[in-house]
C-alpha cells in the first residue's frame, strides 16, 4: 500500500493531498524520507570527482524534497489542528528532526567539500546568486559547529536534540493549558458586554460542552471579555489564568523548561566560542550586537513608560470615580482604557465592529494586492487540513504565481497567536516551484449561519500576517535558501508590519468598512475617529512589547539565570516597570522565545522592523498616493520579491536611498512629543 505522503501529488499545484492523509502515514513517511534524504547527503559527500558548486551546494540545497513535504504536511496541521496523537508525533519527530539536521551540519566529509569550495570562491565565476548561496551554506555549516571534533561535537548533537524536544514540550504544555481553562458565565453575567462578546462567549461555550456562553483564554475572546466587562471580578479572574498560563504547576509547567533551554544555549554558543547566546544570536542580524538591540529598546522605553504613568494616574481616577478605591490593576486597565477611547474619541468598539467583516477584510488586503503589485485572487476548491480553511489561486497576467490559504478562526486545537508558513517556498531550482503560503489566525468564530466581525486590532492583524504572505507570493529568486521570508531575524517583520499601514488608509476603510446588516460604508465622522485614535493607548501597547524585548535580551546577554522567573522580575524592577502593565509573554507563555530559537534574542525585531516600515510608508507618503506605482515596483523590486538574496541592510538602502532613524517609528506611535 502506497503512502500519499511519499506519492507524487498530482492535485492543483502540487498541494498536500490533505483528504488521503492520515495521522497514521506521517511516521513512516517520516522515516523513508529521512531515510532517503541521507542517502542523498552520503553521495554529495562521498562523489569522488573534485567539488564543484553544482555537485555539492546546490546538490545539498536541492536534495531532501521527500522530506520536505512529509514535515511542511506535518506542521501545518500539528500547529494549526492538534490531536493527541499528532502531539505524540510532534513529541517524537522533533528531536528525530534535530538529530538528522545535526549529522548533515556534522558530515566532517560534505563540510571539506563546502569549505574547499569557500576558499577557492574568488576563482569559481560564481553569479550572485551562487555566491550567496556559497556564503550562507558555509556560514550556516560553521555556526553549527561543523568545525567541531571530538567530545565537544557529540555535546552539540546532545545539545540540539535536547532542544528540540524542550521546546516542542513548551508549546504542547502551553497549548494544553489555554486550552483546559474556560470560566461558565450565567445569563447575567453578560450584562454590560457587547452583542459581538455575547455572541463569542456563547460560540466558545458550545465548543466546550457547556450548558451556556464561557470565556476562554482564546486572545480573540479574552481581550475584548477585559475591555467590556464591568464585573471586575470576572475580569481579575480571566486575566489571572491568562497571565498563569505555563506556570500553572503539575506536568504542563513551563518554567524549568525555560531554566534549561536558557543553559543549553548559552553551552551551545559558548562551544562555538562566544561569550553568549546573545552574541552568537545576533551576529546574523541587521542590529549586529546586543548593545545596539539595547540602544534601540531604551530609546523607546522612556517616552513610551512616560506616557504609560501618565496614562495610569487618568485611569486610575477614572476607577475611583466609579467607586472603586484602591491602585488600578493590570485586569483594569483594558476596561478603563476602553471606557476612556468612548469618552475622548466618541470611538465605541462596539459601534465599530459591524463595520469590520472578516470577509470584507479579506477583501480588502487582496485589492490593496491588486493595485499595489497587480495580484488577483481566485478561489481554489481544494482538500485542506480543516474545514475552516479557504484556499486561492493567486496570479498576475494570467499567470499562477502563488496558492494562498487562510485559516482563520480560533479552535481549542490550534495553538494562540497568529502566522504565516509556508509549505512549499518559491525556488527556480532544481525546477521551478511556486509558494503555498498559508496564514493561521485566531479570530472568534461566530455562531452558525452568521458573519464573522472582527475587531480593529483583529482587522489590523490579518493585514499583518498577509504582508508575511505576500513576502512569500512575490518572491523570485533562484534557489529555496533565500526564498521569501528566509531573511535575517530583525528584518522579517518589515513587510508584514509595513502592510498594516493599508488598513488606515482612509479610502480602503471607505471601500471596505461596510455594515453587516445595511451594507452601508462606515460612516465618514466614524472613520475619522478611527484614524484618530490610531495611536490610542500606545504607551501600554509599547510598555508590554517592550518589557517582553528586554526580558528576552537580557536572558541571554550574559550567564543564564538560575532562576528566570527571578531574572524577570529584576529586569522589570530595574526598568521601573508601571505596577498595572505585565509583559505582554511571560516567560512560561513566551512562545516566541522557547517554542524554538526563532525570535531567541531577537523579541526585539518587531520593534526593529518598525523603525523601517514607519521610514518605508513615508516613502508612499512623499510620492503623494499610498498606491504610488512606482514606490511599489521599487518594494518589490527591493524588498519584496529578493528574500535573503542580499544583505537586509543592502537591499532597504537600494530601496529607499539610505537607513532610518529611531525618530519616525516614535512619530508613527505617537510618542515624540511626550513630556
Amino acid at each position: 500500500m502506497t503512502n500519499p505522503l511519499l506519492d507524487d501529488w498530482t492535485g492543483p499545484h502540487g498541494l498536500a493531498p490533505f483528504d488521503a492523509i492520515s495521522d497514521e502515514d506521517f511516521a513512516p513517511a517520516l522515516e523513508t524520507a529521512l531515510t532517503l534524504h541521507k542517502a542523498e547527503v552520503a553521495a554529495i559527500a562521498a562523489n569522488p570527482d573534485a567539488p564543484t558548486f553544482e555537485n555539492t551546494v546546490e546538490a545539498l540545497e536541492t536534495s531532501g524534497k521527500a522530506l520536505d513535504k512529509v514535515v511542511s504536511a506535518f506542521f501545518a496541521v500539528a500547529g494549526a489542528d492538534s490531536t493527541p496523537r499528532r502531539e505524540e508525533l510532534q513529541r517524537e519527530f522533533s528531536p528525530k528532526l534535530a538529530a538528522h539536521a545535526a549529522e548533515i551540519s556534522s558530515n566532517v566529509d560534505l563540510f571539506a567539500r563546502i569549505s574547499e569550495l569557500w576558499n577557492r570562491r574568488e576563482d569559481l565565476e560564481l553569479n550572485a546568486d551562487q555566491d550567496r548561496l556559497l556564503y550562507l551554506s558555509h556560514r550556516g555549516f560553521v555556526r553549527s559547529g561543523a568545525a567541531l571534533v571530538g567530545e565537544q561535537a557529540e555535546r552539540m548533537k546532545e545539545i540540539k536534540g535536547r532542544l528540540a524536544t524542550l521546546g516542542t514540550a513548551f508549546t504542547q504544555n502551553l497549548l494544553a493549558d489555554e486550552r483546559a481553562w474556560f470560566m461558565e458565565l450565567s445569563e447575567a453575567d453578560l450584562e454590560g458586554l457587547p452583542g459581538f462578546v455575547v455572541d463569542a462567549a456563547r460560540a466558545a461555550g458550545e465548543e466546550k460542552g457547556v450548558d451556556g456562553p464561557a470565556v476562554t483564554l482564546s486572545r480573540s475572546l479574552i481581550t475584548p471579555f477585559l475591555q467590556f466587562s464591568p464585573r471586575r471580578d470576572l475580569r481579575e479572574k480571566a486575566f489571572a489564568a491568562w497571565a498563569a498560563r505555563g506556570a500553572n504547576g503539575g506536568k504542563t509547567d513551563n518554567r524549568e523548561i525555560a531554566r534549561e533551554i536558557l543553559e543549553l544555549r548559552q553551552e551551545r554558543a559558548q562551544l562555538l566560542g562566544y561569550d553568549n547566546f546573545a552574541e552568537y544570536k545576533l551576529e546574523t542580524e541587521m542590529a549586529g550586537s546586543p548593545e545596539r538591540v539595547r540602544e534601540l529598546l531604551m530609546a523607546v522605553w522612556e517616552p513610551a513608560k512616560a506616557q504609560a504613568l501618565k496614562d495610569q494616574a487618568l485611569l486610575e481616577e477614572m476607577m475611583h470615580e466609579d467607586g472603586v478605591n484602591g491602585d488600578l490593576e493590570a485586569w483594569d486597565w483594558r476596561y478603563y482604557a476602553e471606557k476612556r477611547r468612548k469618552a475622548e474619541h466618541d470611538l465605541d468598539e462596539a459601534a465599530l465592529k459591524p463595520y469590520l467583516q472578516l470577509d470584507r477584510m479579506i477583501e480588502a488586503a487582496f485589492d490593496c494586492a491588486n493595485r499595489l503589485f497587480g495580484l488577483e485572487f481566485t478561489p481554489l476548491d481544494v482538500p485542506l487540513y480543516h474545514p475552516d480553511c479557504r484556499a486561492w489561486e493567486v496570479s498576475r497576467r494570467g499567470e499562477v504565481i502563488a496558492v494562498f490559504i487562510g485559516d482563520y478562526f480560533a479552535r481549542g486545537s490550534k495553538r494562540s497567536g497568529a502566522w504565516c508558513s509556508a509549505m512549499r517556498q518559491q525556488a527556480k531550482l532544481p525546477e521551478t516551484q511556486i509558494p503555498i503560503v498559508f496564514n493561521v489566525c485566531n479570530f472568534a468564530k461566530p455562531p452558525k449561519g452568521q458573519p464573522a466581525l472582527l475587531s480593529y486590532d483583529d482587522a489590523r492583524t490579518l493585514f499583518h500576517e498577509f504582508g508575511h504572505a505576500l513576502h512569500q507570493m512575490l518572491s523570485d529568486v533562484t534557489y529555496e535558501r533565500v526564498s521569501g521570508t528566509s531573511v535575517a531575524r530583525d528584518f522579517v517583520e518589515l513587510p508584514s508590519q509595513l502592510y498594516e499601514h493599508w488598513l488606515e488608509v482612509p479610502e480602503v476603510l471607505q471601500k471596505f468598512a461596510t455594515h453587516v446588516d445595511t451594507g452601508e460604508p462606515m460612516p465618514q465622522a466614524m472613520l475619522e475617529k478611527v484614524l484618530e485614535a490610531a495611536n490610542f493607548d500606545q504607551g501600554f501597547q509599547t510598555v508590554e512589547y517592550v518589557a517582553s524585548a528586554l526580558v528576552d535580551l537580557e536572558f541571554h546577554d550574559g550567564a543564564p539565570p538560575a532562576d528566570p522567573m527571578a531574572k524577570q522580575r529584576e529586569v522589570l524592577e530595574t526598568l521601573g516597570m508601571p505596577k498595572a502593565i505585565i509583559m505582554r509573554h511571560a516567560t512560561p507563555h513566551f512562545a516566541h522565545v522557547f517554542s524554538g530559537d526563532g525570535y531567541s534574542s531577537g523579541y526585539y525585531s518587531y520593534m526593529w522592523s518598525e523603525v523601517m516600515d514607519a521610514d518605508a510608508f513615508e516613502a508612499f507618503e512623499e510620492a503623494g498616493s499610498a498606491f504610488d506605482p512606482e514606490v511599489a515596483a521599487r518594494l518589490e523590486e527591493f524588498i519584496l520579491s529578493k528574500g535573503g538574496s542580499e544583505e537586509a541592510d543592502v537591499l532597504y538602502e537600494k530601496f529607499r536611498g539610505r537607513l532610518p532613524g529611531v525618530e519616525a517609528l516614535l512619530k508613527g506611535r505617537g510618542l515624540d512629543k511626550v513630556a
